[in-house]
């Protein structure tokens, strides 16, 4: 079995071995603080550790390492630090092991032990589900403040942006929008949070070349069978908001001629869903009736 490559220097989360223990833990410990995670592939519970170790890590930005040591190919490390199943985690200071837990703890008590060597973690995951509340309770300009301040903590953390982004959308301010999401990196741009805000950038431009929602609504009236006037008026009710209205502008098309515009309306309904999201009330109730269109 050939050994993998020597760990590169500063690389903050690791997977370990017996062989480059001394290595990755013992030297790197005379430095700054390393976390040992011994795990195993048979206990649920090492998952959700890892989890919380993992995000609290990130937290801590070049203070501690965190070394995952599986106890299947590591039984002769584990033994030497009298550890005989897992979840087991030590931490190293100086060489020697000066403190550790065995057994499954809750997220509240992990983040404890690290600040007793740390000192206090500020987690910014309490940062993104504060500024979700916030949102929810209708304080956009508090929820502005923390995801702003948490995109320039995280600056790859795509679900802050993209709830930041999507905050700039609902205010009709696509340029902020656009600017806050051109220089994320290809990958982020792919997460599928991201990806549902920029579908709805794209809706939103659209939309702003169009007439006001009442002068639509005119245009159906006299021409009951003007299916452009349904289709802008859907894009004009999905810049406001007014998703269930959208969604049956779109429907009201398909059901009318299932192949105008080169299958335009339910192009556009598809888009719709993208960025929404798939548990959106709105988008769960015109799936079901696009089904019953489609298959009917």
């Amino acid at each position: 079995m050939v050994e993998p490559s020597p760990t590169p220097p500063g690389q903050e989360i690791i997977e370990t071995t017996e062989v480059r223990f001394r290595q990755d833990v013992i030297e790197e410990s005379l430095r700054k603080l390393v976390i040992v995670n011994i795990w195993s592939e048979t206990q649920a519970a090492c998952k959700e550790i890892k989890s919380h170790l993992e995000r609290l890590i990130d937290a801590a930005p070049g203070k501690v390492r965190l070394a995952h040591l599986n106890i299947a190919s590591g039984q002769s490390i584990a033994g030497q630090l009298g550890i005989t199943s897992a979840p087991a985690v030590i931490a190293f200071q100086r060489g020697r092991p000066v403190d550790g837990f065995v057994g499954a703890l809750p997220a509240d008590q992990i983040k404890g032990f690290l600040e007793r060597l740390l000192g206090p973690i500020e987690d910014n995951a309490d940062l993104l589900i504060a500024a979700q509340e916030m949102v929810a309770q209708g304080d956009i300009a508090g929820a502005h403040a923390l995801l702003a301040e948490l995109t320039t903590k995280e600056p790859i953390n795509p679900k802050a942006f993209a709830i930041l982004a999507r905050l700039y959308v609902d205010a009709q301010q696509i340029d902020s929008a656009k600017a806050l999401l051109e220089h994320l990196p290809e990958s982020l741009l792919k997460d599928t949070d991201v990806a549902s805000v920029l579908a709805a950038i794209t809706n939103a431009e659209r939309a702003a070349d169009l007439g006001e929602i009442h002068e639509l609504h005119g245009k159906i009236q006299q021409d009951p069978n003007n299916l452009q006037a349904y289709f802008d008026l859907a894009l004009a009710l999905n810049a406001e908001n007014n998703r269930e209205e959208a969604a049956q502008a779109l429907l009201e098309i398909i059901r009318r001629d299932r192949n105008w515009q080169d299958d335009g309306a339910r192009k556009q309904l598809v888009q719709f869903f993208e960025a929404w999201g798939p548990m959106d009330s709105a988008a769960v109730q015109a799936r079901r009736k696009l089904s019953g269109l489609l298959f009917s």
